[in-house]
């Protein structure tokens, strides 16, 4: 039965859906507008850049010319590039050999340490293709059972695994180097016979509770998770709250809705391609597994001057020195695998067209994940100039999951996020000057994250100060709100049209199911599907270039002959720059055509969708950002049972009390403080014997206690320390923790000096701050 509308219902619909019309047609034409400006100013300038450096080379050239050197200087050239074309070309027919040699070995993890396996998921009671290995150290690393381990996640998004750890300045490195136990969750290329997200995320459980048993005495691991590794650590942790110690998140997209207008265009592809239904018929045609080499291809059509030129004229320039670097990457770049169709459909509709983990609205193995349920600290690692996972979509899940950053304390929360300049997605896990800064910034700051209060923290890694051996940086953490974290991205406005794609996704599956698969099916057999995964470009174009194909032949005898008789054209040769501008002129021109492309794509998909049918369409899946009243945080009944506490403690109670106090007048923390302040709960008396977890639970009750009431946080403290000898003992700890008089803020003077007052000391630091060495030496 159908609900008719009266007549001033339906005016009314009719003027909104004008209104909403006229507004998308002002919007786009706005969009139109940047992006004409953007594509216009931005090449003109790199094309006015070429020309500059052309007309000075245009002189050299026509000087040696008046020399009579022009004829000697070409000729030095053409025979420089023809050797250096045959030396490239070798190096391609070694990648396409390595290729087909790495997966006849069934596509091994491309590590440079050694390693056990250590659990094999085969074995696990649902099968998965994932295994647990340990790191094992090199020659003169030392590592310690009792210091916390570490457990790193790769992500599984066509290639295998590896990226973590393939030379020695990675996050595995730098963990080794540290004292750390390392293990490392890696895949086999093929998955087992009805693998699901599920069942992994199960296996990964496992591999946690495995790494508890071989280390009693150290606290809880800490799981690092890289791109589709991070979202996977997210699940793991929410969907088994007590199994892991801190979180560090590597460039994951788990808001993948979020980003900037006319610079994310990869999140427009769900609308644009039919959205989930592009990937269970490539399940199909692959007879029941997605191949892993349509997710590769997608990652280099974003960057087609650098993926189809970029890298190779690199090569083509220096193919001596740079062949095993190349050679080394391109293993992992074109080591394919595959997931069973049930994983794939469950990453595209949770994560990338229903954006629902950050939502919290995925379900896996029945049951919702809850992204609040998380207990763990998190580290999130995030890069502006991350093309794949732009800022946006590694943060704005904390926006969908809390309401402010009231709550994250409220619920005991640490979220720790790190915004780096200009590093691109794969340069967070393999930049050797990321790993030797941020990743060793990090790995240290996790020794003590724990001691941090609850709260959204930004942490910056200032200029580096000292020399040798006392070189280090300055790490500080920023207390912040979720304004200022989505003030990192652009309104978020747009979101909203993104809920018609999940609407019209899941109907669209709905129909694939029923009227297309059962023919597909019928039509793919195994063959068909080998000879599909055969045939695909981004596989093919490797290989054909391998030597199986017997046109190369004679490139490697050719190869040897050049090394023999190698001589390269002097640097100074002016043929040799208008080269370098000819590459630079062929990426300008694919990077003009890439940016014409996401425009077009974007102005499609905002016509398209930001429609008035459209948003009424998707209205039940539109983006919705649930509020919280924050007056309800303190009515909660937890919250409420912590503050008729507040007057009620021992020494312990009072001391980290006061240091959340002093925290929270600050609203920054030094690591040294941090650092001062995590040696006293683990290693003072009474906070060492109170363990790991009661520790935590005292902090978080405490922060609750500031957060609503402050002032009288401050005023029971003599209830909390009847004895004046405490209230010394106490305030000669929280002073030492602070540090110098003369490094204080003065919020932070004030504070002291309230709390003082409060407890009947005099007005003035009568305690003697010892400096951080001799807590060290205590230590």
């Amino acid at each position: 039965m159908t609900r008719s509308c009266s007549p001033k219902e339906s005016l009314r619909r009719v003027a909104e859906d004008g209104a909403t019309l006229a507004e998308q047609w002002r919007n786009l034409a706005s969009l139109a507008n940047m992006h004409v400006r953007k594509i216009a100013l931005g090449h003109n300038e790199r094309l006015h850049r070429t020309l500059s450096k052309l007309k000075p080379l245009l002189g050299q050239t026509a000087e040696a010319a008046r020399r009579g050197e022009l004829a000697r200087q070409a000729q030095d050239y053409l025979r420089d590039a023809s050797e250096r074309a045959v030396l490239t070309l070798d190096v391609l027919r070694e990648r396409g050999n390595n290729d087909i040699a790495h997966e006849a070995a069934g596509t091994p993890p491309v590590l440079l340490y050694d390693y056990e396996v250590i659990l094999d998921g085969r074995d696990l009671s649902r099968p998965v293709n994932y295994f647990l290995l340990k790191i094992v150290p090199a020659k003169g690393v030392e590592t310690r059972p009792r210091k916390r381990p570490y457990m790193i996640i790769d992500p599984r998004a066509g290639h295998g695994a590896g990226i973590g750890g393939f030379k020695p300045d990675s996050q595995v490195g730098v963990a080794l180097n540290n004292g750390h136990p390392v293990y490392f969750v890696a895949f086999r290329p093929q998955p087992e016979a009805g693998q699901t997200m599920a069942d992994v995320m199960r296996a990964e459980a496992e591999f946690v509770a495995e790494i508890r048993r071989r280390h009693p005495d150290a606290p809880k691991p800490i799981v690092v998770g890289n791109c589709q590794g991070g979202w996977a650590a997210l699940v793991l942790a929410a969907a088994n709250p007590d199994i892991s110690g801190p979180l560090v998140i590597n460039g994951a997209p788990v808001a993948a809705w979020s980003g900037r207008l006319g610079e994310n265009p990869m999140r427009y592809n769900g609308g644009l391609l039919g959205g989930v239904v592009p990937a269970l018929l490539m399940a199909d045609l692959g007879a029941g597994v997605f191949d892993g080499a349509h997710l590769v291809s997608n990652f280099e059509e974003l960057n087609p001057g650098r993926n189809y030129f970029g890298k190779y004229y690199d090569l083509f320039v220096e193919p001596v020195k740079g062949r095993e670097r190349f050679l080394e990457f391109e293993k992992w770049w074109g080591g394919f695998h595959f997931m069973n169709e049930a994983e794939i459909r469950w990453i595209v509709e949770e994560i990338f067209v229903g954006n629902k983990l950050s939502r919290g609205e995925a379900r896996l193995g029945g049951r919702r994940l809850d992204l609040k349920s998380i207990r763990s600290p998190i580290v999130v690692f995030a890069s502006k100039g991350d093309n794949i996972t732009p800022p946006q979509q590694a943060l704005n899940w904390i926006a969908d999951t809390f309401t402010d950053e009231h709550e994250i304390r409220v619920r005991g929360q640490r979220i720790v996020y790190m915004v780096h300049e200009n590093v691109g997605h794969l340069g967070i896990f393999v930049s050797s000057s990321i790993a030797r800064k941020e990743h060793t910034e990090v790995t240290s700051t996790l020794k003590t994250i724990e001691a941090l209060a609850p709260g959204l923290y930004e942490m910056t890694i200032d200029d580096q100060v000292g020399e040798g051996d006392d070189a280090h940086f300055l790490v500080s953490f920023h207390e912040r709100k979720i304004d200022d974290l989505l003030a990192i991205g652009d309104n978020r406005d747009e979101e909203r049209h993104f809920g018609a794609v999940s609407l019209l996704s899941e109907r669209g599956a709905e129909i694939y199911d029923m009227a297309v698969r059962p023919f597909v099916r019928a039509a793919v057999t195994a063959t068909a599907a080998e000879t599909l995964r055969n045939v695909h470009p981004t596989r093919a174009r490797r290989r054909l270039l391998a030597d199986a194909n017997p046109l190369m032949a004679p490139v490697r005898e050719a190869a040897r002959s050049v090394e023999r008789q190698r001589k390269p054209a002097d640097p100074a040769n002016p043929f040799l720059a208008l080269e370098k501008l000819w590459a630079e002129s062929i990426i300008q021109t694919f990077d003009f055509w890439r940016d014409l492309r996401d425009a077009a794509h974007e102005m499609k998909f905002f016509g398209i969708y930001g429609s008035p049918l459209m948003n009424r369409i998707g209205a039940s899946h539109a983006y919705h950002r649930e509020q919280m009243d924050p007056g309800e945080l303190g009515r909660l009944p937890e919250v409420e049972a912590i503050l008729l506490g507040i007057d009620r403690g021992g020494f312990e109670v009072a001391v980290i009390r006061m240091l959340i106090l002093l925290a929270d007048s600050r609203g920054t923390v030094r690591r040294d403080r941090l650092e001062r302040s995590s040696h006293m709960l683990a290693k003072e008396e009474p906070f060492a014997s109170l363990g790991a977890e009661k520790r935590a639970a005292l902090i978080r009750e405490q922060a609750i206690v500031v957060e609503f009431e402050p002032q009288r946080a401050i005023e029971v403290l003599p209830r909390l320390l009847p004895g004046r000898e405490d209230r010394q003992r106490a305030m000669q700890l929280v002073e030492t923790i602070a540090g110098a008089v003369d490094e204080m803020e003065p919020r932070t003077i004030e504070t002291l000096q309230k709390m003082r007052a409060a407890l009947g000391l005099p007005p003035m630091f009568a305690a003697q701050v010892r400096p951080l060495q001799d807590l060290r030496e205590s230590a």
